[in-house]
């Protein structure tokens, strides 16, 4: 059976679970306590970070965006893959993945990176990512036009937890397209699947 070890909070692990909940692979999830990483997941991966997936085949995949491909090249009922490679979203993803990820980090945890203030990291956390991604939802439902994309699952965990370092802001934010679009999958089928309490 193919093995997934995740942590279910893990913005991360969550995308690759939507993904692979999407595509109709079966997994046996280990769930993994960071503070204590099981020999199994650092012997198939020198990063021991999650997600790592061990296929039945015995192939290891340690990098989150390349799980959530191989899941959907199995089987892509919603057509997720139809629109990832468009320039718009490799760069949409690209920005996500690293100084959108970074500013989030220092938003979030502010009080270990005294070098500027929360509203600063926010700022620069809304200037990378929050006004392009607006921008976008403005034109479009989704990333993929009327319809989802790799690209709004590969995103949507980390939105969603920016909108939860402080929710009276966000809530209050002029970024009504990706308010309305995160709604949209926190009450998805996928990700409620996902994230339940097993």
């Amino acid at each position: 059976m193919n093995v997934l070890y995740s942590f279910r909070r893990c913005p991360y692990a969550i995308r690759v679970r939507m993904a692979l909940y999407c595509a109709g692979i079966v997994c046996e999830v280990v769930e993994v306590s960071l503070k204590q990483k099981p020999a199994a997941l650092i012997a198939l991966s020198a990063k021991a970070t999650v997600p790592v997936l061990q296929t039945e085949k015995g192939d290891v995949l340690d990098e989150s965006l390349s799980i959530m491909r191989w899941a959907l090249l199995q089987n892509d009922p919603h057509n997720w893959l139809q629109f990832a490679d468009q320039p718009a979203n490799i760069a949409l993803l690209q920005t996500n993945d690293a100084d959108f990820k970074q500013w989030l980090d220092r938003y979030k945890y502010f009080e270990r990176y005294p070098d500027q203030s929360q509203d600063d990291y926010r700022q620069e956390a809304v200037r990378c990512m929050l006004e392009p991604l607006e921008q976008r939802l403005e034109q479009d439902v989704y990333l993929g036009g009327n319809a989802p994309c790799l690209t709004d699952v590969a995103i949507f965990p980390f939105i969603r937890q920016f909108a939860g370092v402080d929710p009276v802001w966000f809530g209050a934010s002029p970024f009504q397209a990706t308010r309305q679009w995160l709604e949209r999958w926190l009450t998805s089928e996928v990700f409620t699947a996902v994230i339940a309490r097993r």
